[in-house]
């Protein structure tokens, strides 16, 4: 992904970044809507819809299912991120980028 200020420059005029908060309960799909429902992450058919794990290999995907479930059937998980599931929302990595551009 460009940087936001490359994005911005290209725009021009009067531009302003939102961070745009993302509910915990988000229904979207994409990474970041499961930061408070990890176990989401264990349904393969939710990490074939997330175009990031096509850039996973297949045998860390496997370490990775692997681990996390086990993170949170033992309650480490929870235990160590358990604070995220209580928080209404989450500021990540979503901008809205508008741009009050006006012709010459």
């Amino acid at each position: 992904m460009p940087a936001v200020v490359a994005i911005t420059a290209i725009l021009g005029g009067e531009t302003s970044v939102q961070t745009v908060p993302i509910p915990h309960d988000c229904v979207d799909g994409f990474t970041e809507a499961y930061y408070a429902r990890p176990e989401r992450f264990l349904d393969a058919s939710v990490r074939r819809s997330q175009s990031v794990w096509g850039f996973v290999e297949r045998e860390v995907e496997v370490r990775f299912v692997r681990a996390l479930g086990d993170d949170l059937s033992s309650g480490a998980w929870d235990e160590r991120y358990g604070k995220w599931r209580a928080m209404a929302h989450f500021e990540g990595s979503l901008r809205l980028i508008v741009s009050d551009r006006r012709p010459a």
